[in-house]
């Protein structure tokens, strides 16, 4: 079995630090279902709420994507590294306890100021999450199980994310506004008492496992480690791509759906379509691992990333935004789903690499909100100028996809 760096180093770094062994495993993916319904209900809603609230149109909501997006960017490097350095039962505690003062702040705030700084320090501390529980999912996991860990972990968060964002419109029409601060809030406190208990039930190192080896060659063909780091670049080049386009789609949704005449609770309904089949194809990706080091795949996903993205933005009536939000969910799903696979395959410090995947996000959250906000500001009479300006940056990525793939090709490191 490979033990990597990450659950040694906490060991001997961290006294607080630990090892998770696989019967406890279960507790990571309930607390990552967890994070993806209370994150999910107060991050994607909040464009909603400040055009509520404040009168946001979409330059604004893509504005305050872009910065979220630079946020979160650095934000989860330095998360990552927290968990790798100072733990990961650590780095949870410091994350649900800021989101949830955070969320409970705002349920009562008023003003436009308050509730931006309530949305930046709930940005910040959701960094000391998603990398960790990436971690603490996939340590000490040989590469053979590393795909079921993997698969159940995007299977988890995917599908409760998308039920959190179906029902988020209902939640805010049924309840009102301040409960989209205060069930998220509640979540996070619970999972706060769940970290206590894993904490205290998990070994401060990994149990010695006589005539296991710590060098195992992973399972399936096999390949070399350029051909792996290969795609490992290549990934973390189209995953910022993939959120480029997912948080231009979701800041500009409210937009949308006045387009297409929908309360939030419609919206919600049928703008979630894209999340539902995403969770179908990360059970598909993971039940059938072929798509595994095969250049076709990620461009063939790329492509279709691209197109979809634009026919969702551009759709004119309820058929072609179902239509394309099917094609859109099945390629994120693929390329998100290789550049978390590739991070845990090929990294050995997963707090670490866990926390480059998350950046890279922010990374893609921010430049596909501002170009967009740029568009409208520069060509505010030009119809749907925010998504061919963005759909242009979507394929620049997928030009810069290529010449790697070339580059590497070169050298040996990638096959098609």
């Amino acid at each position: 079995m490979k033990v990597t760096d990450l659950a040694l180093h906490c060991a001997l770094r961290a006294p607080h630090a630990a090892f998770l062994p696989r019967s406890l495993k279960a507790g990571a993916f309930v607390l990552e279902g967890l994070n993806a319904l209370a994150t999910t209900w107060y991050f994607f809603y909040i464009y909603f709420f400040m055009q509520e609230r404040f009168g946001f149109g979409k330059l604004h909501n893509l504005l305050l994507a872009a910065l979220l997006g630079l946020i979160y960017t650095f934000a989860a490097m330095f998360g990552g590294r927290f968990a790798q350095r100072h733990g990961c039962f650590t780095a949870l505690k410091i994350g649900f306890l800021g989101l949830a003062a955070a969320l409970a702040a705002g349920s009562w705030m008023e003003t436009l100021a308050a509730h931006l700084a309530v949305v930046i320090l709930g940005t910040v501390a959701m960094c000391f999450t998603w990398p960790t529980l990436q971690a603490l999912v996939c340590e000490g996991e040989p590469p053979a199980r590393l795909q079921k860990m993997v698969g159940i972990y995007n299977l988890v968060w995917a599908t409760a994310g998308a039920f959190a964002y179906f029902t988020g419109g209902a939640l805010i029409e049924t309840w009102g506004l301040p409960a989209m601060f205060l069930v998220p809030a509640s979540i996070h406190v619970v999972q706060l008492m769940l970290t206590l208990w894993l904490e205290r039930k998990a070994p401060l190192a990994p149990p010695a496992s006589p005539g296991i080896s710590l060098a195992a060659p992973p399972a399936g063909p096999p390949r070399s480690l350029a051909h792996q780091r290969a795609f490992l670049k290549m990934a973390w080049l189209a995953n910022p791509f993939t959120y480029l386009a997912v948080n231009t789609l979701i800041a500009v949704t409210p937009n949308l759906a006045q387009q297409l005449h929908l309360s939030p609770m419609f919206a919600g309904f049928l703008c979630s379509v894209w999340l539902f089949v995403r969770a179908g194809s990360f059970l598909l990706l993971w039940l059938w691992p072929g798509w595994h080091y095969r250049f076709r795949w990620l461009a063939g996903a790329y492509v279709a990333m691209v197109v979809s993205f634009a026919f969702v933005l551009l759709a004119s009536n309820l058929a072609v935004l179902l239509a394309a939000q099917v094609v859109f969910g099945i390629s994120i799903g693929l390329i998100y789903y290789s550049s978390l696979f590739y991070s845990m395959d090929v990294g050995e410090t997963k707090g670490e690499h866990g926390g480059l995947h998350e950046a890279a996000i922010g990374a893609g959250s921010c430049a596909g909100p501002a170009i967009g906000a740029a568009a409208l500001h520069y060509f505010p009479n030009a119809p749907g100028s925010s998504v061919w300006a963005v759909s242009g940056l979507l394929v620049c990525g997928l030009l810069g996809l290529f010449w790697m793939r070339r580059g590497q090709g070169r050298r040996g490191g990638v096959v098609a």
